[in-house]
């Protein structure tokens, strides 16, 4: 994949199809991989344990974040460090809240004392990245995802939220924000100009990533001749 697009922030591939994150290993813009039970869901995965070990013989020297999904502290802390056994470039995804909207924070704090590497997933208020950051305070390198296309969806804009994280997050450096749920690339831009550390992308997304910088006339001109073309494929007749 080339894109003319200059950028400091990380791209994440968000996705869980073994044939992708196999080609997109080879992508060097891809500095690490994200997935979680949805997806997996929907891309047939059967065997949690069997898709993660197969996710990590192709995933090397990048982080993969692996998500638990049991509902209770016990079961999700047992989870936890199975899924973390499987890789030194795992990083487990521990929901902010239960199902009930219990905190998970003293269990993120247990957790990451343990030397545990964390991505605390689903955060979509500055309350709980304040909550996050402190409970991952004496962590080792961790991962805080705020899901600012669901933010969006409810009609407000994220980057003033996002850029908040950012100020709360700012003492402590060993943390990194992640924008999650990009619903366009242009959150892409948005989240690399307000500084954020990265941002999970689909693999829908990814493909888009050439059109950064095109110019408007040209781009109009493609889309004209698309409609056109389809339009003689299917041969349609007034």
């Amino acid at each position: 994949m080339t894109s003319p697009w200059k950028h400091s922030i990380s791209v994440f591939a968000d996705g869980a199809d073994l044939e992708s994150i196999r080609e997109l290993a080879s992508d060097p813009l891809i500095c690490g991989f994200t997935t979680n039970p949805t997806l997996m869901r929907k891309a047939g995965v059967e065997d949690y344990e069997a898709f993660s070990r197969a996710a990590l013989e192709v995933v090397t020297g990048r982080p993969l974040s692996l998500e638990v999904f049991a509902d209770d502290p016990e079961s999700i802390r047992a989870q936890a460090l199975t899924l973390a056994s499987l890789g030194d470039n795992v990083f487990v995804k521990v929901p902010v809240t239960t199902t009930d909207g219990t905190s998970m924070a003293p269990l993120i704090r247990q957790l990451s004392e343990e030397g545990i590497q964390l991505n605390v997933t689903a955060l979509m208020t500055l309350r709980q990245v304040e909550t996050i950051t402190d409970a991952l305070r004496d962590s080792p390198a961790a991962f805080i995802s705020v899901f600012a296309g669901r933010i969006a969806d409810t009609g407000v804009d994220p980057v003033p939220l996002m850029a908040n994280a950012l100020d709360i997050m700012g003492d402590a450096p060993h943390l990194r924000l992640i924008w999650a749920s990009p619903r366009e690339v242009l959150n892409i831009i948005q989240a690399d100009q307000i500084g954020c550390h990265v941002i999970t992308v689909t693999p829908d997304l990814l493909a888009k990533l050439s059109n950064i910088g095109r110019d408007l006339d040209d781009f109009s001109l493609a889309t004209v001749r698309m409609f056109y073309d389809d339009a003689v494929a299917s041969g349609f007749q007034l």
